[in-house]
């Protein structure tokens, strides 16, 4: 476990745990395994899931008591710098920062419930290409988002 939280905290490579804690390559590989694969099975019933209709009702009636009618969380991009970027890919990964980022767009409500990741866009990309290749806008082009009618600013609105 101690291999697996260390590579996930730092980003460092299994091969590196052969130094820091006598064991070897695959060896941390399969504890990392492990670690991910309890943490989905544990959590994703509750957290790792979208929104289902108890859920919206509860966020909704939040959102509107704060102002936000409609509102179902908060969406964000940001980058996270990619410190071991192969040189190949450098190029194509590093954006305004100067240097290799990785961009992460999370959904996420008033109580801190991330649920929605889209992770992996190289850091070139601006928030509006991030935006133009989410599933979340994707759903909502398409028509299939959470029923919700609310109105703003005199405009009627029937999707979350």
């Amino acid at each position: 476990m101690t291999a697996a939280l260390r590579m996930l905290a730092y980003g460092v490579a299994a091969d590196f745990m052969d130094e820091y804690l006598r064991i070897g390559e695959s060896t941390t590989m399969k504890s990392l395994f492990y670690f991910v694969k309890a943490v989905v099975e544990i959590y994703s019933d509750k957290y790792l899931r979208s929104p289902n209709n108890n859920d919206i009702v509860r966020l909704l009636a939040i959102g509107k008591s704060r102002g936000f009618p409609g509102m179902l969380g908060s969406i964000d991009c940001m980058h996270w710098t990619w410190t071991n970027c192969p040189a190949a890919w450098k190029g194509m990964y590093t954006g305004h920062t100067h240097e290799p980022t990785i961009i992460l767009e999370a959904v996420t409500s008033y109580d801190l419930w991330i649920w929605h990741a889209f992770f992996g866009l190289p850091g070139s990309h601006n928030d509006i290409n991030v935006l133009e290749r989410s599933t979340v806008f994707t759903e909502l082009a398409q028509g299939r988002a959470p029923p919700v009618n609310h109105t703003i600013n005199d405009n009627e609105y029937t999707m979350g």
